[in-house]
């Protein structure tokens, strides 16, 4: 009998001990939004935010904006439209797509439209306006602002890799494009190359 308890105990000890190495600890520290955290070597916001802000910057300090304004006596009328991911990574393209609407409003150099989906929404909240809403605070439909740009692009990459080191190229195009003509006005492209190493662990 004793040594059956005996036994009982060393089992117990040992699965304590197991689970004592098992266990881990999770360490959450909150740093300012704007720091670069690469850790993966993946795109993510820094690329995004950065890309967006060059890109846009870009794109209004070329003439077109400028003959635009001077033939038409007002600001263009700009809508972003789809953005593709032609990578090989999952990249959450809506995140770029508002940081390029964002760069846009910003500028005031541009006036800003909804993109397509978004005035699905806005014009399905005009449609309960006129059934449930006070007829003095309904919005009429028809009365958008047609735009007279609109950006669109794509996000592609290439990788090279050997053993425990990877070369990431990512290639951000982007093209501005008259709804009139489409006549591309501007053609801008972004290009960053991350290099990722994998070190072994010497026990």
């Amino acid at each position: 009998m004793d040594t059956m308890n005996r036994r009982r105990g060393l089992c117990v000890a040992v699965a304590v001990v197991v689970l004592a190495g098992c266990a881990s600890e999770t360490k959450v520290t909150r740093v300012d939004a704007g720091v670069v955290t690469d850790l993966s070597g993946r795109w993510n916001d820094t690329d995004s935010r950065m890309v967006a802000e060059t890109m846009v910057k870009e794109s209004l300090g070329y003439p077109w904006l400028g003959n635009f304004t001077q033939a038409n006596k007002r600001q263009p009328v700009v809508v972003v439209g789809t953005i593709l991911n032609r990578s090989h990574e999952h990249i959450n393209v809506q995140t770029f797509v508002t940081d390029l609407q964002r760069e846009l409003t910003n500028s005031q150099k541009v006036t800003f439209v909804a993109n397509k989906g978004e005035r699905e929404e806005i014009r399905d909240e005009r449609k309960e306006q006129a059934v449930h809403a006070l007829e003095g605070t309904q919005k009429a439909p028809g009365k958008e602002i047609g735009a007279d740009y609109i950006l669109k692009g794509n996000i592609s990459t290439i990788l090279d890799e050997a053993d425990n080191t990877k070369a990431v190229f990512y290639q951000i195009d982007l093209e501005m494009v008259d709804l009139e003509n489409n006549v591309k006005v501007w053609f801008g492209q972004k290009k960053i190359k991350k290099i990722v190493e994998k070190k072994r662990s010497v026990f």
